[in-house]
């Protein structure tokens, strides 16, 4: 009969609301990323689509991940979590093209995210996502110089939630 006893306690003990209760994924640093969960099209500045991007919670809200589909053919996912060790911001994208990119950064304000790769050939790739007023987010990657001189905007994206 003990163990019939021992059994149940650990099964209450176990269950996802416990686990949940304790979840340590839901301090407010780690949910300011969330004003770019969703299922978004996306526009350029001319007001052209150019894209669908799913941005889902995963792993009981301790990760982001994206989905991106071009409407040029590009296809792309990025894993995104919060560091508690250094208090940044991480993303891993990676596409169908062989395209790979890690960043790195912090929330300059609720709503304004600034991530960057490390300097390769001279240059640092920068993405930054802006909530607007309307809650639709501006996604900006910005080619730099070591020094932080703009090269090139390569990506301006306007998300508007489907």
């Amino acid at each position: 009969m003990s163990r019939l006893y021992f059994l149940i306690a650990f099964l209450i003990l176990a269950s996802p609301k416990s686990f949940s209760q304790t979840n340590p994924c839901q301090s407010p640093e780690q949910r300011h990323f969330d004003f770019w969960v969703g299922d978004w099209e996306v526009f350029d500045t001319l007001g052209n689509k150019i894209g669908e991007n799913k941005i889902q919670q995963i792993e009981n809200g301790c990760s982001l991940q994206e989905s991106w589909k071009g409407t040029s053919g590009s296809n792309g996912t990025s894993l995104n979590y919060f560091d508690p060790s250094d208090s940044s911001w991480n993303q891993l994208w990676l596409d169908n093209s062989g395209g790979i990119l890690k960043l790195k950064g912090k929330i300059e304000k609720p709503g304004l995210l600034r991530m960057s790769s490390e300097p390769s050939n001279g240059q640092i790739n920068q993405i930054t996502w802006t909530q607007q007023e309307n809650d639709d987010v501006t996604q900006q990657w910005d080619i730099l110089k070591e020094d932080g001189t703009l090269i090139q905007t390569i990506f301006l994206g306007i998300y508007k939630k489907q």
